[in-house]
């Protein structure tokens, strides 16, 4: 069962990142929308439960939460508590049925022989993924198309007014200067 070791804000007003002690999962993100998206996955449809929640989305030692714009975090915050402290904690191989639907794109965009998807992802990992985690977000590529490339924002990112304008620019910015000025960059 995790322990929460923190709660912290988010960039987005409606979403707070909380921080485990123990992984929920190892290396796989999974991220749901709305309830009926989470049925199948036990830790999620449990935060749906509790109401007012608009998205979960969790990985590794981390679980960001938003929430319904009318409710409040003191109101909200000690209802999440209880599911994610009665959570299973991942062991090390352990996955649960959902996983590989809930990253299908970025187990395609990974899976590429497309050597400018591996550049990208490689940029990905190094320069934006890690201040997306850090903010209680993430995101994956959907797929390139010609010189379109279209990603998904998850967790607080999903959401937040910032990432569909500076950090959008700034990736397809990052994209161009490195891997190929022709590419223009989406979010789903």
């Amino acid at each position: 069962m995790p322990k929460i070791a923190d709660i912290q804000e988010t960039p987005n007003p409606n979403a707070v990142k909380f921080i485990l002690k123990e992984p929920v999962s190892y290396g796989t993100s999974h991220s749901f929308a709305k309830a009926e998206d989470a049925l199948s996955d036990k830790l999620a449809s449990s935060l749906f439960e509790v109401g007012d929640v608009e998205s979960v989305f969790y990985m590794d030692r981390m679980i960001t939460v938003e929430k319904a714009d009318e409710v409040e975090w003191d109101e909200i915050l000690p209802l999440l508590a209880v599911p994610i402290r009665a959570a299973e904690s991942a062991g090390p191989a352990k996955t649960n049925g959902n996983a590989a639907s809930s990253i299908g794109g970025a187990i395609a965009a990974a899976a590429s022989d497309d050597p400018k998807i591996r550049m990208i992802e490689a940029l990905l990992d190094e320069r934006i993924r890690p201040y997306l985690a850090g903010d209680g977000g993430w995101l994956e590529i959907i797929d390139l198309v010609d010189s379109t490339l279209t990603i998904r924002y998850q967790g607080a990112c999903g959401s937040c007014p910032s990432s569909l304008t500076g950090t959008l620019m700034a990736i397809e910015n990052m994209i161009r200067d490195e891997v190929d000025p022709e590419i223009s960059v989406v979010a789903a």
